[in-house]
């Protein structure tokens, strides 16, 4: 039996968990974003085993591993596709030039094959829409060929994927329902100067709302709520509340991104290979980067509390500059400063119900959950993917409140029946933390830690498996465990009857 909180060693420090539940944590906190990077990133075509017709063998069983609650489709893409061109025998789909991105898709996944992909590995799919360009003109037209679309070709996706005996799909060969529950309406609509002012994007989000219903009145609609950047931003204060009062009674959800570089700008770090010269300060730098990403989400929600809607972060990753963005973050001491975005999200998860933290899959990019060689070997996971398959597997139904905790280390918690789940991670670079775990109230029966820890500056390159391998241990005698340098976990204790 694991003792309570009565008669600690005073040379221990606590961490006290009150188990009274505060909210609803929900399930989509560890979602990934899928996006054609074209000659920027092999992403969807390098995942593609055009051989064999289908998904790669291992792009599939890491993406298991992974364990992503859902999956969005699409990004700056959309707006200059359009979902025709991905349906039906793949043997007559065209390509299609990458507008932004460079080079050219084969459009060999489509509709049917994202949807496969998130069945294969029990991922809720996310589609965003072709939302008239964003009405960005730059992507409205393309060798001869309309790449923007409006609302009735959203509709008519929504039905595709939903309406049972789907004449279109059934004669492409599934009988059965998609059934894609989410739908995003504007992807960034805000950033680009040239694209929809904040009337146009709130009457026609509306617009697209009430015609994707009426093809299935269930579906889950989420539309774009962030200001745009520079000058255009600061026009835009109020870019949530325009969105809200104009078309709030279609949407579930109103998304932002939040793509930042965390470096110090008189004297940056983390670029480059600048990271490499200096690991206590790359440390410093990186275990810094949470209180970014907080103030962006606190700035989001005090936005959207007049109205009660959800908030839905769809895109999120450090932007830093480097070689294939950026070496930096192979690194296991980004995956604890991921470890700390994530909690962030835990904290404000009475708000935030759909997240991210790393880009999908890609065969160049730092900043992808999931790399993929080419032309072969398996496809491997990165740091912030390791953190994101622990706390993903590891975590309760609602948060509970952590009153008390050593200054070194970071913790949330969770609830779900007679079980508290902890996430921990020690910040301190090269010093262990010894503490014993209090449960506010209750007596722990037992417990286990599930601990990833490493040596920060170690670069995940895909020929190492082991070193962010999850260890197990069972929690040690009264309540006491100490928690390495620089680790990650997840600790797991069950409750005795109250």
């Amino acid at each position: 039996m694991l003792a309570t909180a009565c008669a600690r060693r005073p040379e221990v420090e606590a961490i006290e968990v009150d188990p009274l539940p505060l909210y609803p944590l929900s399930p989509y906190l560890y979602m990934q974003f899928m996006e054609p990077l074209g000659t920027t990133d092999g992403s969807v075509e390098a995942a593609w085993d055009h051989r064999r017709k289908d998904w790669r063998e291992d792009l599939v069983a890491v993406t298991r591993d992974l364990a992503p609650a859902m999956i969005r489709w699409g990004g700056i893409f959309t707006n200059y596709y359009r979902w025709r061109e991905g349906v039906g025998p793949r043997e007559r789909r065209p390509f299609m030039r990458n507008l932004l991105w460079g080079g050219w898709e084969s459009n060999q996944v489509g509709t049917a094959e994202f949807v496969s992909l998130c069945r294969k590995v029990s991922a809720e799919p996310l589609i965003a829409v072709n939302f008239e360009s964003d009405g960005r003109r730059q992507f409205t037209e393309a060798d001869g060929s309309v790449r923007t679309a409006g609302a009735e070709e959203a509709a008519a996706w929504v039905a595709y994927c939903n309406q049972p005996n789907h004449p279109e799909r059934v004669a492409h060969g599934n009988p059965e329902p998609f059934n894609v529950r989410f739908w995003q309406i504007g992807n960034e609509t805000s950033y680009d100067p040239n694209g929809f002012d904040l009337a146009t994007a709130a009457r026609k989000t509306a617009e697209f709302a009430r015609a994707m219903r009426q093809a299935d009145p269930t579906i889950e609609l989420i539309g774009w709520g962030e200001d745009g950047g520079g000058l255009k931003g600061r026009l835009l204060a109020h870019w949530a509340k325009g969105m809200m009062e104009a078309a709030g009674e279609h949407l579930q959800y109103l998304a932002f991104h939040h793509m930042f570089n965390p470096d110090s700008r008189t004297r940056p770090v983390l670029a480059w290979n600048e990271f490499r010269k200096d690991p206590a300060r790359t440390w410093e730098q990186l275990m810094g980067a949470w209180r970014i990403h907080e103030d962006k989400i606190r700035r989001m929600r005090e936005r959207v509390r007049p109205y009660g809607v959800a908030l839905a972060m769809t895109e999120c990753h450090f932007a830093i500059p480097g070689r294939n963005r950026c070496e930096v973050l192979s690194t296991w001491a980004a995956g604890v400063s991921y470890a700390r975005l994530l909690h962030v999200h835990e904290r404000h998860g009475d708000v935030l119900k759909i997240a991210t933290a790393a880009d999908f899959c890609g065969s160049r990019w730092q900043v992808n959950a999931v790399m993929i060689p080419v032309p072969g070997g398996k496809s491997f996971l990165m740091p912030v993917a390791h953190v994101m398959r622990l706390y993903r597997r590891y975590s309760g139904t609602e948060a509970v409140g952590v009153s008390r905790a050593p200054a070194d280390l970071d913790v949330t918690a969770s609830r779900g029946g007679e079980r508290l789940w902890l996430h921990v991670v020690n910040t301190n670079m090269r010093g262990a933390v010894r503490t014993r775990l209090i449960v506010t109230g209750r007596r722990i029966r037992s417990g286990r830690v599930l601990e990833i820890s490493a040596d920060p500056m170690f670069e995940e390159m895909g020929s190492e498996p082991d070193v962010l391998a999850v260890k197990e241990r069972q929690l040690g005698p009264q309540g006491e465990w100490t928690f390495p340098a620089a680790s990650v976990s997840a600790v797991e204790l069950e409750l005795a009857a109250a």
